[in-house]
């Protein structure tokens, strides 16, 4: 499993954050995602899966191969 965010794409809302934590955090300085594990555990999937449906800006994308 491999996330991908797409700064360009993200609004600063902080769904990701609020959805998992132990995968995303936000820059301080303008609220952008930061991406803390490209490739997550597979443990984490389910709470990969919710902050991808719950950003705003569909800039979290989730490949499972």
């Amino acid at each position: 499993m491999n996330l991908h965010v797409d700064q360009d794409r993200c609004c600063g809302a902080g769904q990701c954050v609020l959805a998992a934590p132990e995968l995303f955090d936000q820059r301080e300085e303008d609220g952008l995602v930061v991406l803390l594990a490209a490739e997550p555990p597979a443990e984490l999937l389910a709470v990969a899966e919710d902050a991808v449906a719950a950003c705003p800006g569909r800039a979290i994308r989730l490949d499972r191969g």
